[in-house]
């Protein structure tokens, strides 16, 4: 058992932690580009069908909810705080 002990450190924690959220990120990806993406054909009749016109269903594919949402906002990670830094009449 003191061999466990010398690996699993607390100071790895954060590393393990990031590993997991990555791992995390790339699995949800992975599903959902096997069930929504309209190019990604797993049967082997939707295989067969070729090049598709599907137009619509790659726009929806295209414009999730989370590109609709940040669509018209600033690209700024904390608005308050650089407003509040740059806008001279606040000093």
């Amino acid at each position: 058992m003191a061999s466990a002990s010398r690996w699993l450190r607390p100071e790895a924690y954060p590393l393990f932690a990031a590993t997991g959220v990555a791992l995390g990120i790339c699995a949800f990806q992975l599903v959902r580009n096997i069930t929504i993406n309209p190019e990604v054909r797993v049967s082997k009749q939707g295989r067969a069908a070729g090049v598709l016109e599907n137009f619509d269903e790659g726009f929806k594919y295209k414009e999730h909810f989370l590109r609709k949402f940040v669509q018209n906002r600033k690209p700024e990670i904390m608005p308050t705080l650089n407003s509040f830094f740059s806008d001279p009449t606040n000093n």
